[in-house]
């Protein structure tokens, strides 16, 4: 099984993944005749190890979609300024029908010894329109990736956009359904604060939405048509750019065109490339840390929650043995997506303006990215839709009376205390029920008075978790009408 076949098998949800219908190899003795699509400076191509080295149709062939609609604008607008004529521009458009058609059925052969996704579409064309060999009239491949490029990444982000939803969807319910359940919120790992699971649950909501208006902000920005730019310096030919970028939806809400406004910048630049990746590197971490909460809730020692057979796998050995080993794999694959957009940063550095070579590695790169996360939320989502929180181990947890000891600052300040004061007066007071082994709420009366007069009597009552949940109605806060407030704000949203 070739790599093309493995992309087909693994990616049920694939959107761009076209398949091949073998592996791509260069043939052997291909050095003998001159490159057909740029070859007329050179008496022979290059060297089979250089083609295998320097071939991009192995990836970028999943452009193809996008290449095609590019070539269909592109005619349509060398036909409206006359290059070519009504009769030419229809042959054309039958032969991108007819190789669209067998791209999508996997029966198109790619040829690596045309180089990328570009030339193999329009070598395989002017085989079947000969009219097609004017396609290419006022354009080059710079421009034409770099439009290939952005149909692309607005499509891209718009899918992740899609799956961010689902996932808000699916932790929303869960948070929802266990709202009344409270559990240690935790600093340093330690237990700090009592806090409900939809608090918590929430807080990766809002994360999540943070990703979704970055990939908004991704597709904006890919909004403008950069062909037209050629191979750095346009065309003195009399080409209609705002006809191609309408064509192919480069336009903004009132339907006016946006073309891109210096060509040298249009054809070198990786931006949307670097944003892309670093939206896609910061939703890795954040389902990385939702995935690292979920371990530790699903182990022994927390005992929080019960996850779903589904994503869970046992030991070869150990017969008792359930393993959360999707959220384990999601918190690695964040390294190789944080790691994509490290090899893009490096890519560009340096490169001086306009194209190099050094850019054929950012669609490797954007794609591995895109690849990974988009297979990340599916998995998430479905982990997360069957969790289970125990609600009698949650609330054992919770009872722990040393999460409200920063309440009982707040009600010696009340009292009219300075709250430093108060703080050393609890603070000796925990001090004390470590010494006596007793809970903080337990330290007797006459010791708790020795520490500071205030704590007498009423002292005791600040230890009622929903005492303290109620107290905390303040915006943001864990307070039960908050809560509830928050999730309505969300039910609301994605009832629209």
């Amino acid at each position: 099984m070739d790599l093309n076949e493995l992309h087909g098998r693994y990616r049920p949800y694939q959107l761009f993944v076209l398949p091949c219908s073998g592996p791509l190899k260069p043939s052997v003795g291909m050095a003998k005749k001159s490159q057909a699509t740029w070859g007329g400076r050179f008496s022979r191509s290059p060297a089979d190890l250089m083609l295998t080295f320097s071939e991009s149709v192995s990836f970028d062939y999943r452009l193809a979609p996008y290449d095609i609609a590019v070539s269909r604008a592109h005619s349509a607008m060398l036909r409206h300024v006359g290059l070519i004529s009504q009769r030419e521009m229809r042959a054309i458009h039958k032969g991108l029908n007819a190789l669209e058609a067998r791209i999508a059925d996997g029966k198109f052969k790619w040829n690596p010894a045309l180089e990328d996704v570009h030339m193999n579409i329009e070598q395989a064309l002017t085989k079947i329109a000969p009219e097609a060999a004017k396609l290419h009239t006022a354009r080059s491949r710079n421009d034409q990736v770099a439009t290939d490029s952005r149909l692309f990444l607005k499509e891209a982000s718009r899918k992740l956009i899609d799956l961010l939803h689902r996932l808000q969807r699916a932790i929303l319910s869960i948070a929802d359904s266990n709202q009344n359940i409270s559990i240690p919120g935790y600093t340093h790992l330690q237990r700090a604060q009592p806090v409900s699971v939809a608090h918590h649950l929430l807080a990766y909501v809002e994360m999540f939405d943070r990703d979704i208006n970055r990939y908004e902000r991704v597709a904006e920005d890919a909004n403008w048509c950069p062909l037209g730019s050629g191979a750095l310096a346009g065309t003195t030919l009399p080409i209609d750019r705002e006809f191609v970028a309408r064509e192919l939806g480069f336009i903004d809400k009132r339907g006016r065109a946006r073309v891109t406004t210096n060509s040298m910048d249009a054809v070198a630049d990786r931006d949307l490339f670097l944003d892309f990746g670093h939206a896609c590197a910061l939703s890795s971490i954040h389902i990385s840390r939702i995935a690292e909460d979920i371990i530790l809730w699903n182990s022994s020692e927390f005992g929080y929650v019960e996850l779903p057979d589904a994503f869970c796998t046992g030991s070869s050995l150990m017969p008792q043995k359930k393993n959360p080993d999707s959220l384990e794999l999601l918190r690695g694959k964040s390294g190789r997506i944080v790691g994509s957009l490290q090899a893009l940063y490096t890519m560009v550095k340096g490169l001086p303006l306009t194209y190099n070579r050094d850019l054929q590695e950012d669609k490797v790169q954007t794609f591995e990215a895109f690849d990974q996360l988009e297979l990340c939320l599916q998995v998430l989502e479905g982990t997360i839709g069957g969790v289970v929180f125990k609600k009698s181990n949650c609330s054992k947890a919770v009872a722990d009376p040393a999460l409200l000891a920063t309440d009982l600052a707040d009600w010696l300040v009340s009292e009219g205390v300075a709250f430093r004061d108060a703080h050393h007066v609890v603070g000796a007071l925990v001090a004390k029920a470590e010494e006596l082994n007793v809970n903080l709420n337990a330290v007797p009366d006459l010791e708790a008075k020795a520490i500071h007069p205030k704590l007498r009597g009423a002292w005791r009552e600040v230890f009622d978790l929903q005492r303290a949940l109620k107290n905390r109605e303040g915006i943001g806060m864990p307070g039960p009408k908050q809560i509830r407030k928050q999730l309505n704000r969300w039910k609301k949203r994605y009832a629209d």
